[in-house]
C-alpha cells in the first residue's frame, strides 16, 4: 500500500465532503418519513432519479438552465408526494408493509424512466460542469459546492422549522404519540400529507444536484439505497441534521479509503460504520 501525497489526501477529503452532502440531502427526506410517519419509503430514491432525469430533460432537450429546476420541480413533487400519502393512508400501513409497497413503486418508476429515457447513460452537459476554482492546490467544482450549500441550507432550515414552529412541534408530537397529539387538536392526517409532500420536494432538490454532478442510468436507483440507508440510520430517524453529518462522515471515509487503499474497499466503509454504531450505541440490545 502506497500512501498518497498530502495534497491528494486533502482533495479526497474535500470530495468526500461533497458526496457526503449529497448522501445527506437524499437521506433527509427518507429519514423524516421513516422517523415521523413510520414509513420506509423506498420510492424516495425513485423520486430523486425522476427529478434528476427531468432536470436532464430541461437542460438537454428544452435548453433551460438546470438550476431553474430548483424552482419548478419541488412544488410539483410536493403534490406527487402528498398524493402518494393520500393513497397510502387509505390502508393500514406498517413500516414493513410500506417497505414492500414502495419497493414495488420504485420498480415501476425505474421501468417508466427506462421506457422514457432508455437504459443508456445520460449526462447533463451544462456550463456548470466546467465551473471550478482553486483554494491553494485544491480544486473546488461549483456543482458539488452548490450541493453542499443547498444541503446545509435545507438541513438547518428543516431543523429550525421542526424545533421552533408550531407546525414542526405538532409533527414531532404526532410522531411521539399520535392519540395524545390528536387529543390536543393535532390533525395527523393533514400533517402526514404535508410531511410526505415536503419529503418528495426534498427528493426533487436532491435530484437536481444528482443531475448536475453524476451520470444517470435507471439501474443506478438501487445503487444508492445501501449507503443512504446507512447515513439515515447513523444520523438518526427523523433527525434533520443527523443524515447530513453521517453522510459527510461516510463520504470522507469512502474517499480516504479509495485514496489510501483501493476504490473496491470504499463500499465496505458505510456498512462497517453502521455495524459498529449498532454494536456500540448506548441502549443496544444485550
Amino acid at each position: 500500500m502506497t500512501l498518497p501525497s498530502i495534497n491528494l489526501l486533502l482533495q479526497s477529503i474535500l470530495s468526500g465532503v461533497f458526496i457526503g452532502a449529497l448522501y445527506g440531502l437524499i437521506g433527509l427526506g427518507l429519514g423524516l418519513t421513516w422517523g415521523l410517519l413510520r414509513q420506509i419509503n423506498l420510492a424516495h430514491f425513485g423520486l430523486v432519479f425522476v427529478g434528476a432525469y427531468l432536470t436532464y430533460q430541461m437542460g438537454e432537450a428544452w435548453k433551460i438552465d438546470p438550476l431553474f429546476a430548483l424552482l419548478v420541480l419541488p412544488p410539483l413533487f410536493f403534490v406527487v408526494g402528498a398524493g402518494m400519502q393520500w393513497v397510502l393512508s387509505r390502508f393500514r400501513i406498517s413500516p414493513f408493509n410500506s417497505l414492500l409497497v414502495t419497493f414495488g413503486l420504485t420498480v415501476m418508476i425505474e421501468s417508466a424512466v427506462q421506457g422514457i429515457w432508455t437504459a443508456d447513460y445520460r449526462r447533463l452537459e451544462s456550463h456548470y460542469n466546467a465551473l471550478k476554482f482553486t483554494i491553494g492546490k485544491l480544486y473546488v467544482p461549483v456543482p458539488e459546492l452548490l450541493t453542499l450549500v443547498l444541503a446545509l441550507a435545507v438541513a438547518f432550515g428543516v431543523w429550525a422549522a421542526m424545533r421552533y414552529t408550531d407546525l414542526g412541534k405538532a409533527m414531532r408530537a404526532m410522531a411521539e404519540d399520535g392519540p395524545i397529539a390528536a387529543a390536543y387538536g393535532v390533525n395527523a392526517r393533514w400533517l402526514a400529507l404535508l410531511l410526505a409532500g415536503g419529503c418528495a420536494a426534498l427528493a426533487a432538490l436532491a435530484g437536481v444536484c444528482l443531475a448536475l454532478t453524476f451520470t444517470l442510468a435507471p439501474s443506478q436507483i438501487f445503487a444508492w439505497v445501501g449507503v443512504v440507508f446507512a447515513a439515515v440510520m447513523l444520523g438518526g430517524l427523523g433527525s434533520a441534521l443527523g443524515p447530513l453529518v453521517a453522510g459527510v462522515i461516510i463520504g470522507v471515509s469512502e474517499a480516504v479509503t479509495m485514496a489510501v487503499a483501493s476504490p473496491s474497499w470504499a463500499p465496505i466503509v458505510s456498512f462497517s460504520l453502521l455495524i459498529g454504531m449498532l454494536l456500540l450505541r448506548p441502549g443496544k440490545a444485550a
